[in-house]
């Protein structure tokens, strides 16, 4: 096969010795025998090898080899093989390996960097495996290479073993080979092991400190990261991108926006502000600690965004409280072609649950179908609760009933969902059902029958529940005796419950107390309400919604004195009551309302359908409670106050925008108060209407005059 002589005239022409004169045969064509008489071969070979364009070119080099005699020079072969990289043939520089007699180490280390430089990794160990069997005495290069295939595919025996080869070869005081060392077992978790060969390392590189730093932020121990940073920086070693995408993380993992603000300062004023991994780590940093103003202008910064960008800021919105800016963002990126992958379907799932949009939930649950992931049980747990959250758990329970391979995840999320239903019955006939099959229940699955339990008044199957958890090996935690409390409290038992509090094996924390006040509250009980508020202010101070719970108390009890010092006591902690706020998804659209709200532009309408459900619920009996009114207000006042709830003014705001005996869907922000739910059951019987709200701790099905929950809410 012959050279393209184009190719090489071009390329090449500076390695031709000057002459007075050619002969006239080269004068009229170009002789690539006379032309190598007149240069070195090796160094003509090697920069043609050096200057090829593609792998024809390889090609050609490597027959012109065989002809020159030279295709056993371990030189030339080991330059061919590693300039194969560059084009991706490792088949190709395969067989150029496999037809060399007794390759050199050089050799052994191109074809293992060609398999590793393209991630295949097992190749690579294999290759190092035929290198150990032919005898061949590895050197400094060739374990780095080896060390990263088993830090990629977890390999940590094989590491081991090559960590062996490298004391047998006295390659234990070379920095290059030390830093794979340290960065193999970080990657594999192994980091006590990594530490060690870390601080036998006598001149530590910039690799050697980014190495351990990254192992430390990349398995969940971000205070010893910044520890070992901090030394770095004592050691006046300067950090490079990696090491500072690494600490932006383990700053991220701590919440400490801070001095994660004083690291961008430091890429900033090193130049590095359109690195893209460090762009990524700051729009996950700015969007975890809430700052998602922040997160999207360096999200903007990049005109085609990977993957892991649209993970980091669709989940910060999600995480943060904007579930609408999310899911907008999801659209986006399908619409720009990109394939999500399961982090961005189950933020964009959770950001429907959030919604609670039941017509969004159905989308995204078409959306999941047309994907790869549609057989996901991770997604399909997510689906499972995104309906169940959307107010159907009977939609929840087709997906469930979907899976064929059901894991205790799935199980967890649809007793959970019946849970949220405070459909107690189904929730333990499923969770008998999931041991019969020999699944076994973990902590998660314990809170949702737990949930249920409290939310349908199951206490004594409850408390049963909740004492059998240890035959199980599941060790209870602040959420289930949470759950206890609340079961208890909910239905009058406070002595019981207190009793159970007092007698926990650790301190009870914000979740104990704030159900044990939240009883307190229902059942009027002020010294134990006071002594359970006392310890949240103690333990989170800044919760607006302990002082309200006081307050509402207080005023259910008539201790108007009382109130007026919680309101004092917020003020001066500079806290706010949240507003009310209930919105209704009326053909996929969502409208929201608040307390006396006449923005709407059928406000007229609305109001005249409150009037006209007053005077309806009056004629079918309806009293106001008085004494669960939270305000010292007249009687007057209170009709007036009450109908002029978030809650009420959705539901009127349906009624006229929706045929007769459609069912209302329901979103509210903050608990109903006792008047709207009585209310809302006698609604539901006069106009043949069922009405699901979803409130702050759960949802209630009103129907024919009674409400799912039993009243045990």
């Amino acid at each position: 096969m012959a050279l393209n002589l184009y190719f090489v005239r071009n390329k090449f022409h500076k390695f031709l010795k000057p002459r007075t004169s050619l002969p006239p045969h080269l004068n009229s064509s170009f002789d690539i025998h006379h032309l190598s008489f007149q240069i070195d071969p090796s160094t003509f070979y090697a920069s043609l090898i050096h200057n090829s364009l593609n792998i024809t070119h390889l090609n050609q080099i490597n027959a012109q080899l065989f002809v020159s005699q030279l295709h056993y020079n371990g030189f030339l072969i080991t330059k061919l093989v590693n300039w194969c990289v560059n084009f991706g043939e490792y088949c190709y520089a395969r067989k150029v390996f496999d037809h060399f007699p007794e390759p050199d180490v050089f050799l052994w280390n191109a074809v293992i960097r060609c398999y590793s430089r393209h991630n295949l990794f097992g190749d690579a160990i294999e290759m190092y495996a035929k290198m150990q069997t032919a005898c061949v005495r590895p050197d400094g290069f060739t374990f780095p290479l080896v060390l990263k295939a088993c830090s990629a595919l977890q390999e940590f025996e094989i590491g081991r073993r090559v960590h062996g080869h490298v004391f047998r070869h006295g390659f234990e005081a070379d920095v290059f080979v030390q830093n794979g060392l340290v960065a193999f077992y970080a990657k594999c978790s192994q980091l006590s092991l990594a530490n060690l060969v870390f601080d036998r390392l006598n001149d530590r590189s910039i690799v050697s400190w980014t190495s351990i730093i990254s192992g430390y932020a990349q398995n969940g121990q971000p205070i010893q990261a910044l520890t070992i940073f901090t030394q770095m920086i004592k050691a006046n070693v300067k950090p490079d991108w990696i090491a500072l995408v690494s600490v932006l993380r383990a700053y991220t993992d701590v919440d400490d926006l801070e001095h994660g603000k004083a690291i961008h300062g430091c890429v900033i004023k090193m130049g590095l502000e359109f690195e893209m991994d460090l762009l990524i780590s700051l729009t996950s940093m700015y969007a975890k600690c809430g700052q998602v103003k922040f997160a999207r202008f360096f999200f903007n910064q990049v005109k085609v965004p990977n993957l892991i960008l649209w993970n980091a800021m669709i989940s910060g919105y999600v995480k943060n409280g904007y579930p609408e800016e999310a899911l907008e963002l999801f659209r986006q990126m399908i619409t720009y072609n990109f394939k999500p992958d399961y982090i961005t379907v189950t933020s964009a799932i959770l950001a429907c649950a959030l919604i609670g949009s039941l017509d969004l939930a159905r989308w995204m649950s078409d959306y999941v179908s047309r994907t790869e992931l549609k057989n996901d049980a991770f997604v399909s747990s997510s689906l499972i609760d995104m309906f169940a959250k959307c107010g159907s758990f009977e939609l929840a329970r087709d997906v469930f009933d979907k899976e064929l391979d059901k894991d205790v995840v799935l199980w967890s999320s649809m007793i959970m969902g019946y849970g949220l239903h405070g459909r107690g019955l189904e929730s333990i006939d499923l969770f008998e059902a999931m041991k019969k099959i020999g699944v076994r229940p973990n902590d998660v699955t314990f809170i949702g029958v737990l949930t249920a339990c409290k939310n349908s008044g199951l206490v004594e199957e409850g408390w049963e529940l909740f004492h059998c958890m240890r035959d199980y090996g599941v060790e209870p935690r602040h959420q289930h005796y949470a759950c206890v409390v609340d079961l208890l409290g909910r239905k009058g038992h406070l002595d019981r419950a207190f009793s159970f509090i007092r007698n926990m094996p650790f301190e009870p924390g914000v979740s104990v107390w704030g159900a044990f006040l939240s009883a307190c509250k229902i059942h009027r009980n002020v010294t134990l309400g006071k002594y359970a508020a006392e310890h949240l202010f103690s333990l989170d101070p800044f919760n607006t919604g302990h002082y309200v719970q006081l307050s509402n108390l207080y005023a259910s009890a008539r201790l108007w004195d009382h109130v007026a010092k919680v309101r004092v006591l917020m003020k001066e902690k500079g806290l706010n009551k949240d507003i009310g706020q209930s919105v209704i998804e009326i053909n996929g659209k969502l409208q929201a309302f608040q307390f006396g709200d006449k923005s709407h532009p059928r406000s007229k309408e609305i109001f005249e359908e409150l009037e006209n459900l007053e005077r309806r619920l009056k004629e079918a009996g309806f009293v106001t409670n008085k004494e669960s009114i939270l305000h010292d207000l007249n009687d007057e006042e209170i009709e007036e106050s009450l109908c002029n709830h978030s809650e009420r003014l959705a539901i009127a705001y349906g009624l006229i925008s929706t045929p007769p005996g459609s069912t209302l869907q329901i979103t509210k922000n903050l608990r109903a108060c006792e008047n709207c739910h009585a209310a809302t059951k006698l609604i539901s019987k006069i106009l043949n209407r069922e009405i699901v709200i979803r409130d702050a701790n759960r949802f209630h099905h009103f129907k024919n005059g009674d409400c799912s929950c039993g009243d045990h809410w």
